[in-house]
């Protein structure tokens, strides 16, 4: 065993990559009332995006989609893939219709063939190779084999003992068509599609995997996951999880294939089940996620190999079956409204990117008052944001209640923070709005105002009215909280002020 991962580690990879990482959305269509095909390019155009995957060859998005140069991938939809595994006509006949009678005006440059169809729909793994070989066919016969890969995505659970990767292997009932798939994948020069989702590795793991983890937020180098056989250092499930499929191929014998991940994203709300299904969480994760693919740092395995990512999804899809998170995972309403407001800061202008710098953290509606107390205490204390604008005769000192005031130092420390991702949470009271809280004299800081000024917001120092040991008063809203705030908030302060 150690003799093969040192081979393994010896290995020179070949694994490459034809151009810069790039970051491109999934469009599913389960909306009660989904936008027309020219609606949705309208959307593509004006957030942006290059990069487009179909879960089918809708006829009227492929007109739509004419003449913009946006990059598509089209998809052989799972019920369709035992007539065309069988028949290399029936193969011959979807190209012709859903491909050639589209290019060159549609930039269509992959072909998808069904999804996850060894986990979802092991009856159609027999015929899967048979599918992509009988599709590329018929590309070669038109010409347009060089300029269109054909692949089939997979779910990133046909991996095994994922952690720490250079352990992981794919599951060997699977062999029959996973090597073949994957000598097809090599001689055609195409890559490994790979659906990956630590929302998922997260919340299966009974707390072993931390959130912070799967978000890709900054971890102590003492909190990075390490593999042993390697001494790799991993900051993220993500990675962890393209190099479990990198060394999974390494071990059948194949080196020079790259991956792409066809899928990837995290809900922004679910059900009781589901308390990290969240709009920051999605925020976060989305946000880290494109900062990352695009600086084309690669993986611990591959570093400077890209990973080329395709986030779930546009559109919420309020039609889909399941758990309230099934329903969540897009980046803009049926209206083209953005579900939220990606932090992109350097990422350049794609998808909901805050281009107006006009976001604000605010409490969030119904959250509980301890906690928004404490929240608050925390923020004007150890989180050092100036509170002066709180105090009696100040500015935003009514309304007088712990929502009013939390918001108002939320708010502070978000924008203090430069709006970095996580940094509106405050334990779940918290969340990302575009609608400016200013109110009369109250000016928010992040908000133009009236006379175009606003509230300072850069100093880290303690306010002129703290005491000397440098944290600030605590507020206290409501008898009835009273006693569980002072506990809170002593505790929260103490951490800092001994």
């Amino acid at each position: 065993m150690a003799l093969l991962l040192l081979l393994l580690l010896l290995t020179v990879s070949t694994v490459s990559a034809d151009e810069d990482a790039f970051i491109g959305v999934n469009i599913g269509t389960a909306l009660s009332d989904m936008p027309s095909p020219i609606q949705v390019v309208a959307l593509l155009k004006a957030q942006n995006i290059r990069h487009v995957r179909l879960y089918d060859a809708d006829q009227a998005m492929l007109h739509a989609l004419a003449n913009t140069g946006i990059r598509v991938t089209v998809s052989v939809p799972n019920e369709q893939l035992l007539g065309i595994g069988q028949s290399n006509a029936t193969a011959a006949n979807w190209v012709a219709r859903n491909v050639i009678a589209h290019v060159p005006a549609t930039n269509i440059t992959a072909i998808a063939v069904g999804s996850e169809i060894l986990t979802t729909l092991p009856n159609a793994a027999p015929v899967l190779v048979s599918a992509l070989k009988f599709i590329h066919s018929a590309l070669v016969a038109s010409n347009l084999d060089g300029q269109i890969k054909v692949s089939t995505p997979q779910s990133s659970s046909i991996i095994l003992d994922s952690f720490p990767p250079s352990q992981a292997f794919f599951n060997r009932s699977w062999d029959p068509v996973m090597v073949p798939l994957l000598k097809f994948l090599q001689s055609t020069r195409s890559y490994f599609m790979l659906n990956v989702y630590p929302y998922y590795d997260y919340m299966q793991s009974n707390g072993v995997i931390p959130l912070d983890y799967a978000l890709f937020r900054p971890l102590p180098p003492n909190k990075e996951a390490v593999d042993a056989n390697t001494l790799l250092h991993y900051t993220n499930v993500f990675d962890a999880i393209v190099d479990a499929a990198y060394f999974s191929m390494s071990y059948l014998n194949f080196t020079n294939i790259p991956i792409f991940v066809t899928e990837s994203g995290w809900p922004s709300k679910g059900d009781s089940s589901e308390p990290d299904a969240t709009l920051d969480n999605a925020n976060t994760y989305n946000s880290n996620l494109i900062r990352h693919v695009l600086n084309n740092s690669g993986t611990p395995k591959h570093p400077g190999i890209v990973v080329s990512t395709y986030i779930y999804e546009l559109y919420n899809e309020d039609s889909r079956p399941g758990p309230v998170s099934e329903k969540n995972w897009g980046l803009f309403d049926a209206n083209s409204m953005p579900i939220y407001t990606l932090h992109l800061t350097g990422a350049g202008t794609l998808l909901s990117n805050d281009t107006t710098n006009q976001t604000f953290c605010v409490a969030k509606e119904g959250a509980d008052p301890k906690m928004l107390q404490a929240a608050l205490d925390w923020g004007c204390g150890p989180g050092k944001v100036d509170c002066t604008f709180l105090l009696q005769g100040q500015p935003c000192y009514e309304p007088n209640n712990v929502v009013a005031h939390s918001t108002y130092a939320f708010n502070a420390y978000f924008q203090k923070m430069a709006k970095s991702p996580g940094t509106c949470d405050f334990k779940g009271v918290a969340t990302i709005t575009t609608s400016d809280p200013s109110h009369g004299s109250c000016i928010f800081p992040g908000s133009s105002g009236r006379n175009g000024s606003f509230p300072n917001t850069t100093s880290l120092a303690p306010s002129s009215n703290s005491s000397t040991s440098g944290c600030h008063s605590v507020y206290f809203y409501g008898a009835g909280s009273f006693t569980t705030s002072v506990i809170i908030g002593v505790l929260l302060m103490s951490m800092v002020c001994l």
